[in-house]
């Protein structure tokens, strides 16, 4: 996803969507590890939407606390 979606999204689907890339990645891992990944590059770019996903939920919260 591009950050442009990802910011239109709530912080719980954020959240929300965090937990699947997670469970995604741990997927890909294990597939990797037993020989049966078709797409290697699929790791690389989950990681990076992971980092973009945790980055707008940090951003959120610093705006939040400046805000207080």
């Amino acid at each position: 996803m591009k950050a442009k979606e990802l910011r239109e999204l709530s912080t719980p689907e954020l959240e929300a969507k965090l937990r699947e890339l997670k469970e995604e990645l741990f997927n890909l891992r294990f597939q990797k590890a037993t020989g049966n990944l078709e797409n290697p590059m699929r790791i690389r770019a989950v990681k990076k939407d992971y980092a973009r996903t945790k980055t707008i939920i940090c951003e959120r919260e610093h705006e939040q606390q400046q805000a207080q």
